[in-house]
């Protein structure tokens, strides 16, 4: 037998103790390479993940908008198609109709709105529509802002507790309201009158309080160096306040146009005379008790709409601004 001197024992055991040094970091290096390796695959699965659920979130808001828009424009489409359909020929509703015959015109009769505005005087009835609605807009839009103005800007006692009281009256329903007006005009002799028409939609607590916080959010720096420059309040409201707070304006007169010129059940009421009927309550004349001239009545209600997409194109863009700014107080 082979004996070890002690002196070769003592080298094996230092080449044993070097040979597990050196491997053992070799291997934690390559095994730190593989986590790093499933980490960054893992990160790169995740993100994949994460981006085909932001395209499906995005693929469904836009079905859904999609859905919402068609929903929308159909009914335009169908009174389209009908006002430039052939007078008595229409059917969208026959057994033998096919289902897009009543969506997408088949025949142009421009003639219909020729034929609209000589059955009926739509050209009275769109100008007595068109004068009500703009001096109402125009005397809601004046009175509301300065209104705003008033409680947004100017102390005196009672502010709050008045701006409240007055913005309570938003919660009573027209309805609520509609006798007690029509009685007061009466006594007036207001009935079947342009007054009875214009003067009690030029108040709106609505449009006060929108344009109220509206102008909180005005700096009151150009204010003060107004005052410091001998500008009057009145001053300050019509160079400072209103030109920049177009967004807001727009807004406003666009609602209070759109309410004004549909409104149907006030001018109902308060009229009595072909003279005074606005083109709403015009329209019923198309319509009778056993029948309804549907190409008519729908050549008619397109030229009702026209002016409301016209306003509604011309202020877009204030009018998406004011939505967004109205009712933020910074």
């Amino acid at each position: 037998m082979e004996i070890i001197s002690p002196i070769r024992l003592l080298l094996i055991h230092v080449n044993a103790e070097a040979a597990v040094g050196l491997v053992s970091p070799v291997a934690s290096v390559s095994d730190k390479r593989k986590e790093l390796r499933s980490g960054s695959e893992t990160l790169r699965e995740a993100k994949r993940r994460a981006i085909l659920i932001s395209r499906m979130q995005k693929l469904l808001a836009y079905l859904l908008l999609a859905g919402g828009a068609i929903t929308m424009v159909l009914p335009f489409m169908w009174m389209v198609t009908t006002s430039l359909s052939k007078p008595g020929s229409f059917s969208m509703w026959s057994v033998k109709a096919r289902w897009w015959e009543g969506w997408l015109p088949l025949s142009f009769e421009w003639k219909n709105y020729v034929e609209a505005c000589k059955v009926v005087p739509l050209a009275k009835f769109y100008l007595n529509s068109l004068l009500v609605t703009v001096a109402t807009t125009v005397g809601q839009v004046a009175t509301s802002a300065m209104a705003g103005y008033a409680f947004a800007r100017l102390h005196f006692w009672g502010r709050e507790k008045l701006f409240f009281a007055y913005l309570a009256t938003m919660m009573i329903p027209g309805a609520v309201t509609m006798i007690p007006v029509f009685i007061l005009l009466r006594h007036l002799g207001w009935i079947d009158t342009y007054k009875a028409l214009i003067l009690p939609g030029m108040f709106t607590a609505y449009g006060t309080f929108m344009l109220r916080q509206f102008f909180l959010t005005l700096p009151r720096d150009l204010e003060d160096a107004a005052k410091i420059d001998g500008c009057s309040l009145f001053g300050i409201f019509i160079r400072i306040i209103l030109p920049l707070s177009k967004p807001a304006l727009a807004t406003l007169t666009t609602f209070t146009f759109m309410g004004s010129w549909m409104n149907f059940m006030w001018p109902l009421v308060v009229t009595t005379s072909e003279e005074k009927f606005v083109l709403t309550v015009g329209l019923a004349y198309f319509q009778s008790l056993y029948s309804t001239n549907w190409t008519l009545l729908m050549a008619g209600s397109v030229m009702m709409t026209a002016p409301i997409i016209l306003l509604f194109v011309f202020n877009q863009r204030f009018f998406v601004e004011g939505i967004k700014l109205s009712g933020i107080k910074g």
